[in-house]
């Protein structure tokens, strides 16, 4: 969708920013829905407009909502929209399911430039065709100039569990190997060197992806996976630990497998941070039955967001609830959880 697609007339030309009538319920509010969120988003359960969609759904379903308030709203590899989207649908298909409707709530700011916002709904209607997935329902509304930020966004995403999958934390096992499905680090780091101001050889960009379609081709295998979590906020460490800590196991990990992009690892040191600490928007941590290793790592290698997955561990008896790193000089360390961010408005 560009500005120019919207449908017409357009009295949104009228306001090249948002304004606060844009939330207040009237002829703003159903012109912005009319002319930007449906044509974008369009379907048939949106399109009714009605206080809430009505969804075929059958079974047992996954159910999660998150809320983004990135700062900057766009960075290499993606922006506040596209991360909405895909955040939501990997928090549903991380417990087995088979992602299918989203609502979007936004908050917007006034004086928000339309256009922008155009480019951000466009966004976000790619993200949810890439993924497969329908917004059915949403909401918008307006804060007063200098209180939002320009744009924050809620997703609230629904799918249905596939038979027989049991996926949850509480499930790691002794024996379990622990996978990645790629390198660690590159969305906070994407962030942070827009923040900064930061250059290097290569540009750091954003892992931002919906990870559904690799994860239902891991499970057709019919491996057993025990337990996904996409390592966001916290990073790699803060998942391991919470895992851990739920199934009051212990995991060791070897710091040399963990990958790590060349220029993300600079930037983490020339910044003095730890890669396992920086959040990822693309990747996913699978604890699997040591059997099925070969499996899982063949389906993800077979999709582009899974092509440097390796495996950097294993679950054990000891140190239980603890998470250990074995060193490249061949100590053992804890790898303890932060107690704050070390990246704020990261997601």
């Amino acid at each position: 969708m560009t500005i120019e697609n919207w449908t017409c007339p357009i009295p949104l030309r009228d306001h090249p920013t948002i304004v606060m009538g844009h939330g207040g319920g009237g002829q703003l509010s159903a012109e912005l829905i009319d002319h930007m969120f449906v044509p974008a988003f369009g379907n048939g359960e949106l399109a009714e407009l009605a206080d809430a969609a009505v969804l075929d759904l059958e079974g047992s379903i996954s159910f999660s909502t998150d809320t983004f308030t990135v700062h900057p709203r766009f960075f290499p590899g993606g922006d506040i929209g596209e991360l909405a989207i895909n955040g939501t649908v990997n928090d549903v298909a991380m417990r087995g399911a088979v992602p299918r409707y989203l609502s979007v709530g936004l908050i917007l700011e006034e004086g928000l430039p339309m256009a922008e916002l155009g480019v951000i709904v466009n966004s976000m209607a790619k993200a949810a065709a890439h993924a497969g997935v329908t917004i059915v329902t949403g909401d918008t509304k307006v804060v007063d100039r200098g209180h939002g930020d320009g744009v924050y966004i809620n997703t609230t995403g629904i799918g249905t569990m596939r038979p027989g999958a049991d996926i949850r934390p509480q499930r790691a096992s002794t024996g379990d190997v622990i996978i990645v499905s790629g390198t660690m680090g590159d969305h906070g780091m994407a962030i942070m060197s827009v923040r900064e101001g930061l250059e290097f050889e290569a540009s750091i960009r954003s892992d931002s992806a919906a990870l559904n379609h690799m994860i239902g081709d891991v499970l057709d295998t019919g491996a057993d996976v025990h337990v996904l979590r996409d390592p966001t906020r916290g990073g790699l460490a803060a998942s391991l630990n919470e895992i851990a800590t739920a199934a009051d196991v212990g995991v060791l990990i070897e710091e040399r497998a963990i990958p790590v992009d060349r220029t993300v690892a600079a930037a983490c040191e020339m910044l003095g941070m730890d890669p396992m600490y920086v959040a990822n928007e693309g990747k996913v941590v699978a604890f699997v039955h040591a059997g099925d290793a070969d499996l899982v790592l063949a389906a993800m290698r077979s999709h582009p967001e899974g092509v440097n997955a390796t495996i950097i561990g294993e679950v054990t008896n000891t140190h239980r609830g603890m998470v250990a790193a074995r060193t490249p000089l061949g100590s053992t360390r804890v790898v303890d959880m932060q107690v704050g961010e070390q990246l704020p408005r990261i997601c």
